[in-house]
């Protein structure tokens, strides 16, 4: 297996106000863009050509590639209009490389896991399968299509998201990669939106394809909103999510330029991004982009600063968001999921802010 497919074509809205600068795919993650994370995870698999399938701020994916080197063959196919999961896959079909009944990886561009990705594409050869899905169960199914599978491992059924109890027939739920015979792919209608989760998937059943989930119980993550987007990075400073391009796991991380004063206090797999001016504060499990500034005395805890934010001194801000060029006057508590949009002004005084309110 040589080919994989990474769909990095969503809008990524509910990470808003973070995405409408910068594509989901593209915002740093543990110190690199988290598309990164993804490609040299399938390297490391085996994996030697990418196809990037973009859509949405296209030409920040094609400006990084240019700029990068990644240790593996990345082209970029971008869809003049979004083309859903399954359109996007067909779209990409031009740049394959792959005879009909090799195996393709396609892997979605918002999902941290410790797949083995290796032994999906080996499970998926040796029974000589259509496709194969990567599952992996969950404590409450009831936000994902449910993916019920018999004795054999062969896919039973494709579910909606389950509404009353009696829906919930399995907690295993499509985990964001799957594998396909080459020729499923050519078999796509090109040239509109296709779901592969609505429409190719039970398309696949109905015509009685064998389809295979393999069910792994390690880590996994959708990275789709705020919260969970700092869970990742976290995780991946710490080394509780693996990736090639987190080589050295620990408390915090802290890149190239950045400047921390000597009482800054940074814990809980704090990420601080380049040229970060840190003065004597206490940064707990967050995310702080290039260039931001924060004052004396602040509290950010389990949050996400922006490119370019300055936080004024003695500001509290939790579990919360703030847009690229922010400015956050000293004294402010942002707290409980509140989001700041980009380039916002929010004066000095003391003012306490709550999505609760």
């Amino acid at each position: 297996m040589t080919e994989a497919v990474l769909l990095v074509g969503g809008q990524g809205t509910r990470l808003r106000p973070l995405t409408i600068n910068t594509p989901k795919p593209m915002l740093p993650v543990a110190g690199v863009p988290f598309t990164v994370h993804q490609i040299t995870r399938a390297r490391a698999a085996g994996v030697t050509r990418i196809v990037l399938a973009t859509s949405y701020r296209a030409e920040i994916f094609r400006e990084f590639i240019d700029g990068a080197d990644l240790g593996i063959e990345i082209v970029i196919a971008t869809e003049d209009e979004p083309l859903g999961t399954g359109g996007a896959i067909r779209h990409a079909l031009p740049h394959l490389q792959s005879g009909p009944d090799a195996p393709v990886l396609v892997f979605n561009g918002d999902v941290l896991s410790g797949l083995d990705i290796l032994g999906l594409v080996k499970h998926h050869v040796d029974a000589d399968a259509d496709a194969t899905l990567y599952l992996t169960p969950v404590a409450d199914p009831r936000a994902f299509g449910l993916v019920p599978t018999d004795a054999a491992g062969r896919v039973t059924q494709f579910l909606e998201k389950p509404q009353t109890p009696e829906e919930i027939v399995t907690d295993q739920i499509n985990a964001g990669c799957y594998v396909f015979r080459r020729s499923v792919i050519d078999a796509i209608p090109a040239g509109r939106p296709v779901s592969v989760e609505r429409e190719t998937f039970p398309g696949l059943l109905a015509a009685n394809a064998l389809v295979l989930g393999v069910v792994d119980r390690g880590y996994w993550l959708d990275l789709g909103t705020p919260m969970a987007f700092v869970q990742g990075s976290r995780d991946l400073v710490l080394g509780s999510a693996p990736s090639p391009a987190v080589p050295n796991p620990g408390p915090c991380l802290v890149l190239d330029g950045a400047e921390v004063a000597s009482g800054a206090v940074l814990t809980g797999g704090s990420a601080i991004g380049r040229r970060a001016q840190i003065a004597a504060s206490v940064i707990d499990g967050s995310v702080v982009f290039d260039d931001a500034r924060i004052g004396e005395g602040a509290k950010i805890t389990g949050s996400i600063i922006g490119a370019g934010v300055t936080v004024g001194a003695n500001c509290v801000i939790d579990q919360a968001v703030i847009g690229d060029g922010a400015n956050i006057g000293s004294g402010n508590e942002l707290l409980a999921g509140v989001r700041v949009w980009p380039g916002a002004q929010i004066g000095a005084g003391a003012v306490r802010f709550s999505s609760d309110a």
